[in-house]
């Protein structure tokens, strides 16, 4: 039976859903969970696959995103991180109405690299900076080899670069290992999503609040991108936090924290 891990906490009377990355859960927002309990009525989910939302298989994007709006409130504010960006970016293109404000932290509309192999950066082809393919195609090959000790590497990846990398990716790691790990066809599934999924486009048209919060080491969302989709996507925000990498709410939860209440006091969303 597949069933959707989903636990509301906090004292104030705005909803937020905060949605994890790649082979997490929701534990990785406890830390900001116990600073935003005053302020929100926070919902902490599970993505379907991952955590305690056991029985679900792979899924598109499309299909994760529906299952997590089920569940949602009619309205709320949705902050993805990651793989949970695209989800909750998804749930704006495809409810606008039920998603007060977007707010993506180190996500990307698009995670893979795009036009750096020769011949493919041309004028009408220009490169795209993210993730290799040859990265996520071999994460997959060895997931089937050593589930573990991949996903282990990629965790470390994601804080690698901030000075508190050690102890992030300590921190992370035991978040996976203390609740069921995903199925090796969730974190492929999952895999494919960051390979192939592109909502640049698609996104240009969102004329809701929308802040994208980077890391200035991030090496799997490069501060690069920053710049270019401030001009592709004009209507939205960025912030980039110094000498955080790719978990900016674990190694730098008071820069992440500020960035994200000025941008609600901004919107006149708090």
């Amino acid at each position: 039976m597949n069933r959707l891990y989903w636990q509301t906490l906090g004292e104030g009377s705005r909803d937020i859903v905060l949605l994890h990355g790649w082979g997490l859960n929701a534990e990785v927002w406890r830390y900001i969970a116990e600073r935003w309990a005053p302020h929100f009525r926070l919902h902490l989910v599970d993505l379907p696959g991952y955590g305690r939302s056991q029985g679900f298989g792979a899924l598109s994007l499309s299909e994760m995103t529906e299952i997590v709006l089920a569940q949602a409130p009619e309205k709320a504010l949705w902050l993805g991180w990651s793989l949970g960006g695209l989800v909750a970016s998804q749930a704006a293109l495809v409810a606008p109405m039920r998603v007060e404000a977007l707010i993506t932290v180190s996500s990307s509309p698009r995670f893979a690299a795009e036009g750096e192999q020769e011949g493919k950066h041309t004028s009408e082809s220009p490169h795209w900076p993210g993730i290799r393919h040859e990265v996520l195609q071999g994460f997959q090959h060895q997931l089937s080899e050593d589930f573990q000790r991949t996903v282990e590497r990629f965790l470390a990846l994601q804080t690698l670069g901030s000075e508190s990398a050690r102890q992030d990716a300590k921190l992370l790691k035991s978040m996976v290992l203390d609740l069921p790990m995903p199925p090796v066809e969730v974190l492929n599934g999952g895999l494919d999503i960051l390979n192939h999924q592109d909502l640049r486009m698609p996104m240009k048209s969102l004329r809701l609040p929308f802040l994208r919060i980077y890391g200035a080491l991030d090496g799997l969302v490069p501060r690069k991108i920053a710049p270019l989709l401030d001009t592709l996507w004009p209507a939205s925000h960025s912030v980039i936090i110094e000498k955080a990498s790719h978990a900016p709410f674990i190694s730098h939860p008071d820069a992440f924290s500020s960035a994200v209440l000025d941008f609600l006091n901004a919107e006149n969303l708090r």
